[in-house]
């Protein structure tokens, strides 16, 4: 069987036993504050095991992309090395919401395993839960007497906590699981040692490919476990490990999920798979990694600097590094295999090809920004090389530490550069650096979450706020979250009109009023399926009944905002062409901004067009045509427009404002008709990341607003040109007059600056072969400071320059050095300006011949021309 027959077998499988089959989720969690990514099959799913909402079908089937490279499941330093852990990877799951528990789960998996898969029983072995005493949790005697039917004791093994009591965090829900490991080991090895003393002892070909999991607790934040509302089945086989085993493989990559990737990276860098452990494990790396960077792009995440676009970013560079040091690739080689990657995966996971040209844009350039990078932390390397070589041929750890922060490198390539050049790294030097910023990362972001209290169990909050902006409520739940010396209630109400922030609206603020208290609302967020009303306190009487009442004309200029963004989006399209996607939004009482996917820069022309096509519609007054609930597959034969990325159930709420401009999919809320809007002006158009374009926008009294600022800057103007009506042209002519006048002053500071060097030239001391000029000079540039000092180098010999100078307010140091200096008198430019710099409460650096530095204290400057004479004897001395 190939890898799709695998899959589809499997999804047929628990079809047949009344499962309701449903598409994996977007990879990026959007609406879960524990996470950033899905990392287990369950995470969809929490909300129905906790009973915050009702699950659509008690039996369900899936494949879900999982990803973990951070938090407490984390594989990424054992991708590539091993044989069997990935960054991004398939989790085939079976669910029961409350409906079938153990027997059938387990019954179920031994029959698709060996019946339908045909495993060899004899190579099979199963673990159940040996109990916790300190838990107070009995042996999982139900799963041993469920397994001793199918599979002989000798292969039933005890697990501990660690191995057969599955957790999700430190919170949340959990229950005792049975695992069922494969021996993949051939039969002279399974003759020396019996595989069941290599379960769960991380041998290569030992390994877990199922585990099923009995969700019957919920962990509490005391650490105290208590019962779910009901008993579920949470299963999950891994989708490469099962392939490995059904298609005879002692490697994930060795099977066909990988090898098209890992065949296409072996090609580009001519090499043969397989001949060099070395560039074989650079190979696996790479042929992982694109696959988690492809569908985490696809899904919604770009690349960034922060949280999930981080994670990502550093994923990316890590292929490039494996790639740039074992596979010699000095350009964009990652990008090119998206398109392997979509062709095999479009018939499960379309969303892929339906954007590759997109997510290929977007990988290419990270690359290229990634390597122009590596370049700067090479020449970084290459400037302090002499310091090094000074201090027991080390890099020190802070420097191996600065080049890991701000270039990327890890402390393998550091050392692998530093091996090339006859150094070494002080790694525990690099460690204990790594240590602090984690520990400051720690601190920055601890929060302290206690349980939720809860008033009214088996209640669902509702939303009703498209309708409402003030309703009765009662309170249903509540918990204290404090974080670094703030602290603040997240509360739950049976119903509310306050909007949750989510697709890119903010959350309403507004008021809890009951028995006279007014308890202020700051801001409304979703957790899963949850709406928490955030406060700073809570109110007195928890039982009370509540009037909810939204800032009504807050929502209202967000309504505003909102549904501007549909009218843009469609114009959008109408002017650049359907390739436009969004990619994001902001939308608040203030401004709106709209990320789209776009190649170039939206010209003027085409943005007073966008401009005119969103006023035209808003002069029209379109009704907005709201349906909830409407099936989504009629959404879709509607033309409705869904985002990447978004998770949509099988109902979904249409938004249209005519429908043959605006059809999308959205939970927001909306204006009744766009005349509301008033009018839509573009404020700003600009790059977010390779591919994607921002436009931020104002309406309504904020556009009146902005234009009038705008005339009023015009009229300013106009005064202080004394013209009413060639505003432009008085502009260039003023432009005009301006470069005639720079050109006069750049002519006179360099006649001024060649006159300095003459001066400077006569006054060099003779000092044991040496000509010493120390000064403090008067530049306007720091370009002026390093042109005389080039200059000066070309006209005395044998010349050791120091100058001081202040510049826009600030000391500036250069040194310039002969060649022969360097080489013959052991002197260093770099070194002597880092002494110097002292005394201008600075630092600086660069090469042995020319180095510069900067400080705070210009006072010092006083001080610098005699300090480097003394500097220079004492070096010259020995």
């Amino acid at each position: 069987m190939n890898s799709a027959e695998i899959r589809q077998k499997f999804l047929d499988f628990f079809a047949s036993k009344q499962h309701q089959v449903v598409p994996s989720a977007p990879i990026v969690v959007k609406d879960d504050p524990t996470l950033m990514f899905i990392n287990s099959g369950m995470a969809p799913f929490k909300d129905y095991f906790l009973g915050n909402k009702p699950a659509p079908s008690k039996r369900v089937a899936d494949t879900q992309k999982c990803l973990r490279v951070s938090g407490k499941h984390n594989d990424l330093e054992e991708v590539g090395y091993d044989t069997y852990h990935h960054t991004m990877f398939e989790m085939l799951g079976n669910w029961s919401f409350g409906d079938y528990f153990k027997k059938e789960a387990l019954e179920w998996s031994w029959e698709l395993l060996t019946d339908v898969y045909k495993l060899p029983k004899d190579r099979l072995y199963v673990s159940v839960f040996q109990g916790d005493q300190a838990e107070n949790l009995p042996m999982d005697q139900d799963a041993y007497n469920i397994w001793k039917t199918m599979i002989s004791e000798d292969r039933i093994l005890m697990g501990s906590k660690k191995d057969n009591f599955w957790e999700m965090g430190d919170t949340g829900p959990c229950g005792p699981c049975s695992e069922i490991h494969i021996d993949l080991r051939s039969e002279e090895e399974r003759a020396k040692v019996d595989g069941k003393e290599l379960v769960n002892n991380d041998h290569p070909q030992v390994v877990e490919i199922w585990n099923n999991v009995f969700m019957e607790f919920n962990r509490l934040a005391d650490g105290s476990l208590v019962k779910l509302p009901a008993q579920h089945v949470d299963t999950g086989m891994g989708f490469e490990r099962l392939c490995m085993a059904i298609q005879g493989k002692q490697s994930n990559y060795d099977t066909d999920v990988f090898q098209p990737l890992i065949q296409y990276v072996a090609n580009e860098a001519g090499i043969k798979y397989g001949d060099d452990e070395k560039k074989d494990i650079a190979i696996r790396v790479i042929s992982d990694h694109i696959r988690a960077i492809s569908f985490t792009i696809a899904d919604g995440q770009l690349p960034s600097n922060n949280k999930a676009g981080y994670v990502i970013r550093r994923i990316l560079r890590r292929a490039v590094r494996y790639g740039f040091t074992f596979l010699d690739f000095k350009k964009p080689f990652l990008y090119k295999l998206t398109e392997v990657l979509a062709e095999q995966t479009a018939h499960v996971f379309p969303e892929l090809k339906q954007q590759l040209g997109f997510v290929q844009r977007v990988i290419e350039e990270e690359e290229n920004a990634f390597l122009r990078t590596l370049e700067n932390g090479l020449k970084r390397l290459d400037a302090l090389e002499e310091s090094f070589k000074q201090h027991n041929n080390t890099i020190d750890g802070k420097t191996a530490f600065e080049l890991y922060d701000t270039f990327g490198f890890p402390l393998d390539l550091t050392a692998l550069i530093a091996r090339e050049k006859g150094l070494k790294v002080d790694e525990e030097g690099f460690g204990k650096e790594m240590e602090q910023q984690k520990n400051r990362s720690r601190n920055a972001s601890a929060t302290e979450q206690s349980d939720w209290v809860i008033l009214q169990p088996d209640v669902v909050n509702e939303f009703i706020g498209y309708d409402c902006d003030v309703t009765d409520a009662q309170i249903v739940r509540y918990r204290q979250v404090k974080a670094k010396n703030n602290s603040e209630y997240h509360i739950v109400l049976d119903k509310t009109p306050f909007y949750a922030e989510s697709g890119g609206q903010v959350g309403d603020v507004g008021y809890l009023v009951a028995d006279g208290e007014r308890v202020e609302v700051l801001d409304t967020k979703k957790e899963n399926d949850l709406i928490l009303h955030i406060t700073k306190n809570l109110p007195k009487n928890l039982e009370a009944g509540f009037s909810a009442e939204i800032d009504a004309e807050r929502r209202n200029l967000i309504r505003k905002n909102h549904s501007a963004t549909h009218l843009l989006h469609a114009a959008l399209r109408t002017v650049l062409g359907d390739h436009v996607q969004q990619r994001g939004s902001l939308v608040n009482e203030k401004v709106l901004r709209f990320d789209f996917s776009h190649f170039a820069k939206v010209e003027e022309a085409e943005l007073r067009q966008i401009e005119h096509i969103v006023n035209e519609r808003v002069r029209q007054a379109i009704p907005l045509d709201e349906r909830r609930n409407v099936p989504i597959d009629e959404a879709k034969e509607m033309g409705a427009t869904a985002l990447f990325g978004e998770k949509y159930g099988d109902f979904v709420r249409v938004i249209t404002f005519g429908s043959d401009y605006s059809v999308e999919l959205c939970g927001g809320t909306h204006v009744f008709n766009t005349g509301n809007i008033g009018y839509f002006k573009i404020i700003s158009e600009s790059s977010v990341a390779a591919g994607v374009r921002r436009i931020e926008a104002v309406t309504a009294s904020a556009a009146e607003e902005y234009m009038q600022q705008q005339l009023n800057e015009l009229n300013a103007v106009r005064e202080v040109l004394n013209t009413q009506s060639n505003v432009s042209g008085a502009v260039q002519k003023m432009q005009e007059d301006l470069k005639v006048l720079q050109k006069q002053l750049e002519a006179f500071e360099l006649k001024q600056l060649s006159s300095l060097k003459d001066s400077l030239a006569h006054k060099a001391q003779q000092l044991d072969g040496i000509n010493l000029i120390t000064e403090r000079v008067e530049l306007s540039s720091a370009d002026y400071l390093k042109k005389l000092a080039f200059d000066m180098r070309q006209v005395v010999d044998n010349l050791v320059l120091v100058l001081a100078a202040e510049i826009d307010g600030k000391p500036q140091i250069a040194v310039m050095l002969s060649d022969n200096l360097v080489q013959d008198k052991n002197l260093n430019a770099s070194q002597m300006v880092r002494e110097l710099a002292k005394e201008i409460k600075g630092g600086g650096g660069g090469q042995p011949f020319y180095a510069t530095a900067g400080g705070k204290d210009v006072a010092g400057l006083d001080v610098v021309p005699g300090k480097a004479q003394e500097l220079v004897k004492s070096i010259i001395k020995g």
